[in-house]
C-alpha cells in the first residue's frame, strides 16, 4: 500500500463458483482489478462455505497476493456483503460479484478523486449490464426515480465506508430488495451523493430476478413500509399501487421532493410521474420504445448544473425502452430491447494462477 492514497475495499461473494462454471468470469475480474491504475485496492472475498473446488481455488489466488479469503456460512448475498464490510480496511467500498468486471482501469482512482474532493458520502454511475439471455444494455442513473426504481447498479456506486457502518449496513433480511433501501435510505437521511460520469463496470443480471417477481415486489412492500411509514398514512392499497404502478400519493410526492434541491422540484415529479406513465403502459403489455426521456438538468435548462454532493443529481439518461423487460424486472428502471445491443463486452482470454488447475 502507498502512503497519501485512501485504501479502496472491493467485496466479493462467492459460492460453489467453480460448479456454476464461473471460474473463467472469476478469473476475469480479478486480473482487471488487479490493473486498475489506483495504487491501494484491497479485494476481499466472503465465500458460503463452498462444497466444491472454489476454496482451493481461492487459496491459490490468496497465494499469489491477489486478496484475502473468508470462507464460513452466511445467509445471503447482503450478510456476505456486510462481513465484507466489517473486515474491510478501507476508508471505500465497493462491490463487484464473481461475475462483474471493472472494465475502466482508471475508474477507481477517478472515483475516490471525487469523493475526496467533494467530501461525498458516495458516488453513483453508470455501468453495463449482461441479461441472462446474453444482450447488454447500458443502465444509466435516474436518481430522481430512486423512490420508485433501484436507481442505479450497486456494481456502479462506491461507499464511504463510515456512512454505511452508520446506516446498519445492509438490511440482510432482503433477499434481493437491501440495496435499494440502503440507496433510499441514504437519501431520505441526505448523505452526499456525487454523480461520476463515466460508464465503467460490467455486471451480470441474475436469471433468478426474472424468476422470483413475487418475492422481489413482497420486499419492495417492505421497503417502502420502512422508509415511509412515518412520512405518510400507508395502506394497503397505496403500498400496491406504489409497488405496481409506481404511482405514489401526491402528498407524499410533495415530502420526498424536499430530499433534492429546491429548483430541482419540476424535475423530480415530471420523472416520477414518467415512471408511473411507463409503469401503466407495460402493466398493459403495452410497447413503450418511444416513451419520453426522462427529464434531466442538461435538456431541461439547456445547461450544466454544478453538482451539490449534499443530494444527488439526475444525469443524462437513455430512453426506458422495453415493457416486457420492465414487467419482469419491474425495480430497473433502463432494460432496452436486444435487437439493438451488442453480443458480448467481455474480455476474452481469462488470467487464472498458474499452480490452479
Amino acid at each position: 500500500m502507498e502512503e497519501g492514497y485512501p485504501i479502496v475495499s472491493v467485496i466479493t461473494p462467492t459460492y460453489n463458483i467453480v460448479d456454476k462454471e464461473l471460474t473463467d468470469e472469476f478469473s476475469i475480474l480479478v486480473s482487471l482489478l488487479n490493473k486498475q491504475s489506483y495504487p491501494n485496492i484491497e479485494h476481499i472475498i466472503i465465500d458460503k462455505a463452498s462444497t466444491d473446488g472454489t476454496v482451493q481455488l481461492l487459496q491459490d489466488y490468496k497465494n499469489g497476493g491477489y486478496f484475502q479469503f473468508y470462507s464460513e456460512p452466511d445467509t445471503g448475498r447482503y450478510d456476505a456483503l456486510n462481513k465484507g464490510i466489517m473486515r474491510a480496511k478501507g476508508k471505500y467500498v465497493c462491490f463487484l460479484d464473481c461475475d462483474d468486471f471493472n472494465h475502466n482501469l482508471m475508474s477507481i482512482a477517478e472515483m475516490v478523486a471525487l469523493l475526496e474532493e467533494n467530501d461525498a458520502d458516495y458516488t453513483y454511475g453508470t455501468g453495463n449490464v449482461i441479461h441472462p439471455e446474453g444482450f447488454v444494455f447500458e443502465f444509466s442513473p435516474a436518481m430522481y426515480n430512486v423512490f420508485q426504481v433501484m436507481p442505479c447498479s450497486l456494481q456502479s456506486m462506491m461507499f464511504k465506508k463510515n456512512t454505511l457502518a452508520a446506516e446498519g449496513y445492509f438490511d440482510s433480511k432482503f433477499k434481493y430488495m437491501a440495496d435499494f433501501d440502503l440507496i433510499m435510505r441514504l437519501v431520505l437521511k441526505e448523505y452526499g451523493g456525487v454523480y461520476y460520469e463515466k460508464n465503467f463496470v460490467t455486471s451480470t443480471l441474475s436469471k433468478s430476478y426474472f424468476d422470483d417477481n413475487n418475492r422481489i415486489n413482497d420486499e419492495c412492500r417492505q421497503v417502502y413500509i420502512k422508509n415511509f411509514r412515518n412520512l405518510y398514512p400507508l395502506t394497503n392499497d397505496i403500498v400496491d399501487k406504489m409497488v405496481e404502478l409506481s404511482e405514489f400519493p401526491q402528498p407524499l410526492l410533495e415530502k420526498l421532493s424536499q430530499y433534492f434541491p429546491e429548483e430541482s422540484h419540476d424535475d423530480f415529479m415530471t420523472a416520477c410521474e414518467d415512471m408511473h406513465q411507463m409503469r401503466i403502459r407495460a402493466a398493459a403489455g403495452q410497447d413503450i420504445t418511444g416513451a419520453e426521456e426522462p427529464v434531466t438538468e442538461e435538456n431541461q435548462t439547456g445547461q450544466n448544473v454544478q453538482q451539490n454532493p449534499a443530494a444527488p443529481t439526475q444525469p443524462q439518461s437513455t430512453p426506458m425502452q422495453s415493457a416486457q423487460s420492465q414487467q419482469s424486472v419491474p425495480r430497473m428502471p433502463n432494460m432496452p430491447t436486444h435487437q439493438t445491443q451488442p453480443q458480448s463486452l467481455r474480455p476474452q482470454n481469462p488470467i487464472r494462477p498458474q499452480n490452479f488447475q
